[in-house]
């Protein structure tokens, strides 16, 4: 497969962008009996970001029946593109129909506008977005994760680990990408999994305001932890590997602090001495579902524009046990938290407006609901 290059997709964009393809028949892309192509398109922090990226594509990968080294289908079946900038969103979008491919996923809800731009005006292309669910085309899946929910559960865990651990009047600390609801979602059901085992424990809160710049979160971690900040979650994208980084070093210098992982299982990349890792659990978001669901769709012919909700129940979130240092104790008390969550006897707000109308929850928070 040949893609365009960007100069000239650059060169094009004002064209593209005030024209309006007519409906029709898409020319789908087969070379076999049941075969189907896709892409995926993801912001600059590519799929080597080792989380929500990486995740998408792992997607991509599970349903090819690939692995990271092995990749034989990559350019013939299946691909990925990655945008720069966020101006390149358009053209990248366009270049996917151009190129023919059955589903173009998209990862993040940055991709909003341009995917409702370009999806309306080719109304017989499928489409997965994930972390948005306001598009309503009939062409569009959009795929949302109750993320408060698995961050409650690592929100518990850094608790819980304190407790094993005999911190006293442990604080913890959450460090965000760019505001917005999503990401929310993880701050506020963080929050809420902290103070379910430890009412009123102090949790620090900061933005990077970017997915890429992991210098910025390293500093905020550095910080916090010479402050003696016991445990960090970060959501932050890209940007949040710098936390990661910083609890590495911290740990190489015998203090006894926590990263907290996010997305992916990311105890690999905490990694130090050994076999011991810097990354006590990971809040696991599993991306990877809801494209392999939305491939499923699009093969068995099923697919169609709606809102899919991924959350416990449906093990679109969850924690990450690889870590022997979290300890059966808490793996055991967390199993039993998880399943209060999916009864329903424990219910994770998931907007701030709500969370903050529960006793004891920070009025302060730098989070934000739109």
């Amino acid at each position: 497969m040949k893609l365009v290059l960007i100069a000239v997709l650059a060169a094009s964009m004002a064209v593209f962008g005030g024209c309006r393809r007519e409906g029709g028949n898409v020319p789908v892309r087969r070379l076999a009996d049941g075969e189907i192509s896709a892409i995926l398109l993801t912001d600059a922090t590519g799929i080597d970001d080792r989380s929500f990226n990486a995740a998408a594509w792992q997607g991509f990968l599970d349903f090819y029946g690939e692995t990271w080294d092995h990749t034989p289908g990559r350019g013939r079946l299946y691909n990925v593109l990655t945008a720069q900038t966020m101006d390149l969103y358009i053209p990248n979008l366009w270049n996917a129909i151009d190129e023919e491919f059955d589903l173009i996923v998209t990862a993040g809800f940055t991709w909003a506008e341009a995917v409702t731009t370009v999806a309306t005006a080719n109304p017989d292309q499928n489409f997965l977005i994930v972390d948005v669910d306001w598009i309503g085309l009939p062409n569009v899946m959009e795929a949302i994760f109750a993320e408060h929910e698995g961050s409650f559960l690592v929100g518990a865990a850094a608790a819980l680990q304190a407790i094993e651990e005999g911190i006293e009047n442990p604080r913890f600390g959450f460090i965000g990408g760019i505001p917005g609801a999503v990401i929310t979602r993880f701050h506020v059901g963080f929050v809420q999994g902290v103070h379910y085992v430890l009412p009123g424990a102090d949790v620090l809160d900061f933005y990077v305001n970017s997915w890429g710049e992991p210098a910025l979160a390293r500093i905020q971690a550095m910080n916090w932890y010479n402050d003696g900040v016991f445990a960090i979650f970060s959501a932050a994208g890209g940007s949040g590997s710098g936390t990661i980084v910083q609890a590495i070093e911290e740990r190489q210098m015998g203090r006894n602090v926590w990263a907290i992982g996010v997305d992916s299982d990311q105890h690999y990349d905490g990694i130090y001495d050994g076999t011991n890792s810097a990354v006590l659990t990971s809040m696991i978001k599993r991306v990877e579902s809801s494209v392999h669901y939305a491939l499923n769709a699009v093969r068995d012919g099923t697919f169609h524009g709606r809102v899919d909700v991924f959350n416990l129940a449906r093990e679109g979130v969850g924690f990450s046990t690889t870590n022997p240092a979290l300890g059966p104790n808490v793996v055991s008390r967390l199993r039993e938290i998880e399943q209060r969550i999916i009864s329903g006897e424990i219910v994770v707000a998931s907007t701030l407006a709500a969370a903050m109308q529960l006793p004891g929850f920070p009025q302060d928070l730098m989070a934000v609901d739109g």
